[in-house]
């Protein structure tokens, strides 16, 4: 038994979980981006921040309509993180791991009252930092596509943002 490594990146109404929303998940598996996952949630709130949303230029108003619950949108993403990782455990990577964790584990344990990452995290800057001998304050996103550059462009697209980290993930665990 091994693991699978899915990078997950998140967009948010704002930068506290219980507070805000969480608006989307895109999640990719490293060494397999052909395995993919995205959901767009609808709010649990009317909570936002103004410069969260001209960041991820997701509406509110649109997700409230057409976002999926939050319950079934989590048991999607846990029935779809089972199958791409089968009898492997997965490791839950993003930079910085920090908030996108924080907005996915409350999501998951509100909604599920479990969540299927259990505490296996890579914080992806810490792990490129140490990889790369840098200060964790050099280690930034920037730096990372610079040093790791991707196909995929960041673009606050969960999705796109997920597929461009595990990309770099990739080449960063094989230097």
């Amino acid at each position: 038994m091994g693991n699978t490594y899915v990078a997950v990146d998140i967009e948010a109404s704002g930068r506290i979980p219980v507070k805000h929303n969480m608006l989307s998940i895109g999640a990719c598996v490293a060494f397999d981006r052909s395995k993919t996952f995205y959901v767009e949630l609808k709010p649990i709130n009317k909570n936002y921040e103004k410069e969260s949303m001209l960041i991820n230029k997701l509406s509110m108003t649109k997700l409230r309509k057409y976002g999926v619950a939050p319950k079934q949108a989590m048991l999607k993403f846990e029935n779809w993180i089972k199958g791409v990782s089968g009898e492997n455990k997965p490791v839950f990577v993003a930079f910085p791991a920090t908030f996108d964790w924080m907005y996915v584990n409350y999501y998951f344990k509100k909604f599920l009252g479990r969540n299927p990452f259990e505490a296996r995290v890579l914080e992806m800057k810490s792990y490129f930092a140490g990889k790369m001998g840098l200060n964790i304050e050099e280690a930034t996103r920037d730096k990372l596509f610079e040093m790791f550059p991707t196909k995929i462009k960041h673009t606050h697209n969960a999705l796109d943002d997920a597929i461009a980290y595990a990309e770099s993930f990739e080449k960063l665990m094989k230097k």
